[in-house]
């Protein structure tokens, strides 16, 4: 464990990140965020996250935010030489993250049970779409296709009409989560042991973790679940309801005390105790009927109002916020999760903020995502010692690259 100027609990943990596109880059990004100190493996062109999303000129908005608080040193890993400087950054590191297809890292000779040999206490963390074993290991995987084996875009979407496509990376984001969680566990592990391991992280493991509730049901009830849309199946209350001006308010009226609150907000009271709408089980057999109840009160008023109302009477109510209303919105301000950071080309950048909350060690973005190969000279100085003659050399061999 490395002692670094980094705050936070995972201050001293080194983190070599060796990925690319989100999943991986988020992981990693999850423990910069709280200390660790993260250096980027990426060759001279980039990771491609770099090409993805909105461009301020040259500058990759998205970049800025899943590569902060890393060093981007570059590399080329299809050199020998390239090769023997990742495996000696290894060495001393207490974390690896990479996301390459099973097998390529041991191509590379880089694979756990040699760098382990150099340093026992290694924790791999191996994101991939299918694993790293099972009939399907080889195969290409993104997020969109993991979902689509793992059953969560037969749910998405409305009833009549083909399976959707959710406009978020959910489940490359979900990976790094269980990801990141994985390499906390290994290293809580290695505490008692001294010993390392392989996390080995999954795309579709973690979209089906999000069909829970139906593998018991389809055990027993053999039930396959549908498409509902904006509804919540055998629930209701709780959907989407247009209102007066032309927005949408997302309205949870789940159990009983809160459907007795929304009836009263609504000026109709006498709902909770019709026999066809008093009980969340007599409400889950009229889904249709209850929901265009609240539809058609929800047409008469404006969003605000509707808020307004229900907040008051203690009903879960949300109008669906766009990201500018995010940016004008006092409790988003409050809570930090929108962060102004110092950047070289813009003066500031807006990023998202950091999640969780710690109430005595909680993380920080020390910076934005740095260029490609920015931190290559310092770190293969101050970690690998080598001087500018022999940084020259490897430069001029395409080993490296830095910014001139």
């Amino acid at each position: 464990m490395k002692t670094t100027e980094n705050e936070g609990p995972l201050a001293g943990y080194t983190v070599i990140e060796l990925c690319s596109t989100i999943a991986g880059p988020a992981c990693a990004r999850l423990l910069a965020d709280f200390g660790a100190e993260v250096i980027k493996i990426e060759p001279s062109d980039g990771d491609p996250v770099r090409n993805m999303g909105s461009h301020d000129g040259n500058v990759s908005l998205y970049a800025t935010s899943i590569l902060r608080n890393k060093q981007s040193v570059s590399i080329n890993l299809r050199t020998p030489q390239g090769q023997s400087l990742v495996r000696k950054l290894i060495a001393q590191a207490d974390i690896v993250v990479e996301n390459f297809r099973p097998g390529t890292l041991e191509r590379l000779g880089l694979d756990y049970a040699s760098l382990s040999k150099d340093n026992p206490g290694l924790v791999m963390v191996r994101i991939s779409g299918y694993g790293q074993t099972g009939p399907y290991k080889d195969r290409p995987g993104y997020g969109v296709t993991c979902e689509a084996i793992a059953g969560v875009r037969h749910m998405t979407g409305d009833p009549d009409r083909p399976p959707a496509r959710v406009a978020l990376a959910v489940t490359d984001e979900h990976t790094a989560v269980f990801a990141a969680f994985g390499a906390l566990m290994a290293i809580l592990q290695r505490q008692k042991t001294g010993k390392g391991q392989i996390v080995d992280s999954t795309l579709y493991e973690s979209a089906f973790s999000m069909m829970e509730p139906h593998v018991p049901a389809y055990d027993r009830l053999k039930i396959i679940p549908k498409r509902v849309g904006s509804n919540l199946p055998s629930t209701a209350p709780n959907s989407l309801y247009p209102t007066q001006d032309g927005s949408f308010v997302l309205i949870a009226a789940n159990n009983d005390v809160i459907f007795k609150r929304l009836a009263q907000a609504m000026d109709q009271p006498e709902l909770s105790t019709d026999e066809r709408y008093a009980t969340q089980r007599a409400r889950a057999a009229r889904v249709k009927e209850v929901n265009k109840i609240v539809e058609d009160w929800a047409a008469h008023y404006s969003a605000a109002e509707i808020e307004t109302r229900l907040i008051a009477a203690e009903v879960p109510v949300s109008k669906v916020f766009t990201i500018e209303d995010i940016f004008h919105d006092p409790h988003f301000k409050q809570r930090e999760m929108l962060v102004q950071v110092p950047h070289p080309e813009f003066g500031e950048l807006t990023l998202m903020g950091v999640v969780p909350k710690l109430s005595d060690t909680p993380g920080k973005i020390r910076h934005a995502g740095h260029k490609v190969g920015q931190d290559t000279t310092e770190v293969l100085q101050n970690k690998l010692g080598l001087n500018m003659d022999e940084l020259n050399d490897l430069l001029k061999q395409g080993v490296i690259h830095t910014q001139s």
